[in-house]
Parts: C-alpha cells; structure tokens; sequence
C-alpha cells in the first residue's frame, strides 16, 4: 500500500470511529447518561480531527503539485468523512434535547 492509498485508510478509520462515537453519544444520552454522551461527542471529534489533519496531507501534497488520482476508494473516504461529520452534528444536538428533556 503506497503513502496515498494509507492515508485514504486512516481517513476512513478516524471519520468511522467519529460517526460510531457520535451514535453511541446519542444512545447514551437516551439512557440519561449525558456526562458519558458528552465524553463520547469529544472522542468522536478528536477522531474528525485526525481524519481533517489526513485529508489535508493531501490537499496540501496536491497544492505542492502532487497530483493523485481520483479513486473510488478516495471517493468512499471523502463520503465517509462528510457523512461523519453530518451524524456528529446532528448527534451534539440528539444529546442536548436529550440533557434538556432530563432535567424536566
């Protein structure tokens, strides 16, 4: 596996581990576990992060003029990451209904 093809893979694994700690985020928050929902919500922006830092590598190698191709899995990386970053969104606002319906 080439520089390229890894850093696709740990773009894929970072947006992954963020889109299934958002999920497990709002099934605590579900079970009023707000302080583990939100310890959930950081890891899965840490993980968003990595999975930024990655995509920007490239972005960065191809702005020095590095150019890769454009790969089905790229493409599945790039989905992932924006569709990670959908659920976290949509997750912070789950929890925060959830916290707010608790307190009730």
């Amino acid at each position: 596996m080439d520089e390229y093809q890894e850093i696709i893979m740990e773009i894929i694994t970072n947006a992954g581990v963020a889109k299934s700690k958002a999920m497990e985020a709002i099934r605590l928050a579900q079970r009023g576990q707000a302080e583990q929902a939100a310890e959930c919500l950081n890891e899965g922006k840490a993980e968003l992060v990595k999975a930024h830092k990655a995509q920007t590598r490239l972005i960065q190698s191809e702005a020095d003029g590095t150019s890769h191709e454009v790969t089905l899995l790229m493409v599945h990386a790039q989905d992932h990451l924006m569709s990670a970053i959908t659920i976290r969104d949509l997750a912070e606002h789950i929890v925060d209904l959830y916290n707010k319906l608790d307190r009730r």
